[in-house]
């Protein structure tokens, strides 16, 4: 169940991301991480269609964490682009050529890589209080100098670190998500209510949803669900051995199938991103739109 779960939520985000970018790319430029930018796509049946489809998509990863341990639904999690490679490609017609099919086993054969390789399992809840907070407080503030580049660099070049800080905060999440199931489980659904956790999911959420619309809405998608696609699994990767307590193998032959996988995965991520079947987008030239915060192609005084 937990792979079907998993690839269920992977199908579902997929679509869902191909759906959003389409609908965003049309936003003014103005309103690029501003809530007004949430509040505009809204009147958007296509945005709410994918808004919909991404959060069928995330039920089902809930169940799938609920079920199994974070280092392995995260990877499944991952191939959400291979569904969007498929959407992608139908409506633009391209041929998938050698470089779309290196990428799609890339990635599905990362994954099995690294679960096969690695063997994730749970282990002791309990991981000490300070390397919980560290490895907690540092995902955030990787997302966080993440966006502060962002901000800090041609408008052309902020749709990957964008994405990439949305993908931080959706695998803090899912860790998240993971805590809050267990929680509900074993002591019932009040005292979920009572802890903090399910109330910063949905900060995260709304503040991951944010960063990924301003990344649709900047740039094509090929420049932001790549980078997405690589940082949530990562991300959940890191809180699930940092403070979970999963386990994964750690012989010399097991870490170098895990890493293996791992690289795999993200050059699979990246080829399916830049093939020609994603798409580019018809989005308006920046300098043109009523407002925009900066042209394309200028830097800050602190980038020069």
């Amino acid at each position: 169940m937990i792979y079907l779960y998993g690839v269920l939520a992977a199908c579902l985000l997929g679509l869902g991301f191909v759906l959003q970018q389409h609908a965003a790319r049309e936003a003014p430029l103005k309103d690029m991480l501003s809530f007004r930018l949430l509040l505009d796509l809204m009147k958007v049946p296509l945005w709410l269609a994918g808004i919909g489809c991404m959060v069928v998509g995330q039920i089902f990863s809930v169940l799938a964490l609920s079920h199994g341990d974070l280092s392995r639904v995260e990877p499944l999690l991952a191939t959400n682009l291979l569904f969007a490679m498929v959407l992608a490609r139908w409506l633009s017609g391209e041929r998938l050529g050698w470089s779309g099919w290196a990428g799609v086993l890339l990635l599905s054969g990362g994954v099995a890589a690294f679960i096969v390789a690695g063997s994730p399992h749970s282990g002791p809840a309990h991981t000490g209080t300070l390397r919980h907070w560290l490895v907690f407080g540092g995902v955030l503030a990787i997302a966080l100098l993440l966006v502060l580049t962002a901000r800090h660099v041609r408008l052309v070049e902020e749709p990957p670190l964008l994405a990439a800080a949305a993908g931080v905060l959706y695998g803090l999440q899912d860790a998240l998500t993971r805590v809050s199931s267990s929680l509900a489980e074993d002591h019932g659904l009040g005292r979920m209510l009572l802890s903090w956790e399910p109330y910063l999911i949905v900060v995260l959420a709304v503040t991951g949803l944010l960063l990924v619309q301003s990344a649709f809405e900047a740039g094509p998608l090929r420049m932001s669900l790549p980078a997405l696609t690589a940082a949530e699994p990562l991300a959940g990767i890191a809180c699930g051995i940092g403070f979970l307590g999963d386990r994964i193998r750690v012989t010399p032959g097991a870490l170098t199938g895990e890493l293996l996988g791992l690289a795999a995965v993200v050059t699979g991520v990246f080829l399916l991103g830049r093939h020609p079947a994603m798409p580019t987008g018809s989005h308006k030239d920046p300098a043109e739109s009523t407002g925009s915060h900066r042209d394309p192609d200028e830097s800050t005084p602190e980038s020069d």
